[in-house]
């Protein structure tokens, strides 16, 4: 039980941490194609979250799926915005979302190798990690 809410708190801090993200660029992508990608991946993101909180409670008495805290928010908002100050062309933020996005996949990798966890948290898993892989090549296009 307790590797299956550790993998669903891990899973909604990674796909938390990225709808924040792209939220706080959003409104500074210039290039259409580029802020269609985004927002097409924070929707995925808002779908993974919502399957999430649907399932947490059966694993852990109703309560909610771990957040970020609000420092991580902060520093992590911090860090993009020095990031973008200096350069925030379109190549920058694909960067910078490609290698969140990995951490991404890396992360899911690693729980998904947990043989302790349910069919239903596996199945999130590999849709996060899944999604992860396919935005990683639609963002390369941006470099």
């Amino acid at each position: 039980m307790k590797d299956n809410i550790n993998a669903l708190d891990e899973l909604n801090k990674g796909a938390s941490m990225g709808k924040e993200t792209i939220c706080y660029v959003l409104d500074n992508v210039k290039d259409k194609k580029l802020k269609k990608v985004l927002e097409n991946q924070m929707k995925e993101y808002e779908e993974l979250l919502k399957k999430i909180s649907k399932i947490y409670p059966k694993y852990n008495d109703n309560k909610e799926p771990h957040e970020i805290n609000s420092m991580e928010k902060k520093m992590a908002k911090k860090g993009l915005e020095m990031r973008l100050f200096v350069n925030d062309s379109e190549s920058k933020i694909s960067e910078l979302f490609l290698k969140g996005t990995k951490m991404g996949i890396i992360e899911g990798r690693k729980l998904l190798n947990n043989k302790n966890i349910d069919k239903k948290v596996h199945s999130l898993l590999d849709e996060f990690v899944n999604m992860q892989e396919a935005y990683v090549e639609k963002l390369k296009e941006f470099l």
